[in-house]
């Protein structure tokens, strides 16, 4: 079986950082199909009804995705956002494209800000409050998504999501049951437990919700775009938010905040090509490491029932992880990722597999990078439109609801992603992952994330996903991913089916209920795997096109999504 190989350009510039004045040249997107085709899926029924409607008047693929985007900031405040930051990846005929708008450090920011006189990491600081913001990147990034991949006014995407936070929208169970998930993080805050706890009570399901700050705040985006958010009097309560609940960022920040474009990560794997994100976005990186080890390995030619391929989906997330100790913003990087996903080292990897037994995680060190050697309050939405374009985009605020804190005047919550850098030496993330330097603290920085938009294509067959889930997000989508490219399982099977994960540190597979039957978990036992199991791993939204032209889409009934094409 040929082994994956890996296209690294040097060709071309890696990154293009946006100045304030100039802007990449829109991409020049094929005439419309007259009858509005398209698909979406995502997070929350109103968010694909915004994309469909969107599809349905003309709009593009990027025109939908950004309408979901903004929607889903309405009615999915736990992890839609304006407040937070994520990653995009385009194919629009057969250029690919990829934007960085994820958040930054503020430049008030130091390495050891996190840590208290003793050296300790200080509990909750960079979790919860306003030092656990960074700068926002989605105002930014959502426009210029829009600006290179959109055909219609930019007015006209923001309006339904302005429409749902003016006119109102029906609260869903979900997020009922995530307000009172968080409801201490919540009640801390004055301004935030005066919207989303209500006589201090989660609004009801079934109750309309209207957001008149966050429509104010969406009105004069739709006119003036990032900078009615970035400047003036939006930036300014930002800053005092986060200033009055113990943060950094200032006005300054925001200001200067810019989203980058990046070449794609591309590469091919059981025959089909694949494009998603480079750093600062780690998903693509574990998603090209381990599709390369198992293709080595002939993970395809196993059987699909059993331990055999379990187990060694455990041992090359194990080692990918591992790999991701080294990774950071790729500005303030000194390992060499081309190394790490280069065909030696990736073969180098899968040699040191042993089919019969785990490889326990502390004798597993990562790659010298130099030498052969982000859950619940993430979202995910995957859109085609009727010409040929994709778009897969992933966002996020980290935790749920970001770090609490509500910023009185403009509408939304704030991040809380500093949490994503390193804190202190070998102290694990909200999700559990224990990370490198290269992923330090530092002014400016962008901080290492596991989001994985992610878009395959084999002849006139495309394929958009990704996922929401932390860490969890790039097994959730690379598995996702498996079922249908080499196992061609229909759509609904692929997305529904269970999962495990691994991720190096803790040493142990989660298992989804219905992932393992006794059997195969007392085989995967005895080759010395540890198993815990979890209820959840990943919400995975995917749209597809077939060879045919013909449009689907599938959103995870662990959330539950919403999926739907034109003319449904």
């Amino acid at each position: 079986m040929r082994p994956a190989h890996f296209i690294v350009l040097f060709l071309v510039p890696a990154t293009l950082i946006l100045p304030s004045c100039a802007r990449p040249a829109r991409v020049s997107h094929p005439a419309i199909s007259p009858t509005g085709a398209g698909a979406v899926a995502c997070a929350e029924a109103a968010a694909r009804d915004a994309g469909l409607g969107i599809l349905r008047s003309g709009g593009s693929a990027a025109d939908a995705a950004v309408a979901v985007a903004l929607a889903l900031a309405v009615v999915q405040p736990n992890a839609g956002n304006l407040g937070g930051g994520g990653f995009a990846v385009v194919r629009s005929g057969e250029a690919i494209t990829t934007l960085d708008f994820r958040e930054t450090a503020p430049r008030a920011a130091s390495h050891d800000m996190f840590l208290g006189p003793d050296g300790k990491a200080m509990p909750g600081a960079s979790l919860v409050g306003g030092l656990a913001a960074g700068v926002p990147g989605s105002p930014s990034g959502l426009f210029e998504l829009h600006h290179r991949h959109g055909v219609l006014p930019w007015r006209t995407v923001v309006e339904p999501a302005l429409r749902l936070a003016r006119d109102g929208f029906t609260v869903s169970q979900r997020l009922h049951d995530a307000v009172e998930w968080e409801r201490d993080l919540l009640a801390r805050f004055p301004e935030t437990a005066a919207v989303w706890l209500p006589r201090g009570k989660p609004p009801e399901p079934g109750s309309v919700m209207k957001l008149p700050e966050l429509a104010a705040t969406l009105a004069a985006y739709a006119e003036r775009g990032p900078e009615a958010i970035m400047s003036g009097p939006v930036a300014a309560a930002v800053a005092s938010a986060s200033r009055d609940h113990g943060g950094v960022l200032t006005t300054a920040d925001l200001r200067d905040y810019r989203p980058v474009w990046r070449e794609p990560l591309r590469f091919r794997a059981f025959g089909w090509e694949v494009a998603s994100m480079r750093l600062p976005s780690s998903g693509g990186f574990i998603l090209a490491q381990g599709l390369g080890m198992l293709e080595r390995l002939g993970w395809a030619g196993l059987p699909r029932a059993g331990v055999d391929r379990l187990h060694l989906l455990a041992e090359v997330w194990r080692r990918a992880y591992a790999d991701r100790f080294l990774l950071g913003d790729p500005a303030r990087m000194t390992a060499d990722v081309s190394r790490l996903l280069g065909p030696a080292w990736i073969a180098e990897r899968a040699a040191g597999i042993d089919r019969a037994r785990a490889t326990p995680s502390a004798q597993l060190h990562p790659g010298s990078g130099n030498e052969i050697s982000e859950a619940a309050a993430t979202t995910h939405l995957s859109v085609a439109d009727g010409a040929g374009e994709m778009v897969a985009l992933t966002s996020t605020l980290n935790g749920w609801f970001g770090c609490g804190v509500y910023v009185k005047g403009a509408g939304f919550l704030l991040n809380n992603e500093m949490d994503d850098f390193v804190i202190a030496p070998g102290r694990p993330n909200l999700f559990g992952l224990v990370q490198g330097e290269a992923n330090s603290v530092a002014p400016g920085a962008r901080m290492l994330s596991s989001m994985c938009p992610t878009i395959a294509w084999r002849g006139d067959e495309t394929i958009a996903l990704g996922s929401p889930g932390g860490s969890r997000i790039p097994t959730a989508t690379m598995q996702v991913l498996l079922d249908l490219i080499v196992d061609r399982d229909p759509l609904r099977v692929a997305v529904d089916r269970p999962r495990i994960h691994h991720q190096w540190l803790p040493d142990e597979i989660s298992a989804e209920p219905g992932a393992l039957d006794g059997t195969t978990r007392a085989a995967l036992e005895g080759r010395g795997h540890a198993i815990r199991d979890v209820e959840q791993i990943g919400e995975v939204s995917v749209v597809r096109r077939l060879s045919g032209g013909e449009l689907e889409a599938a959103a995870d009934a662990r959330g539950p999504g919403a999926a739907g094409r034109t003319g449904q």
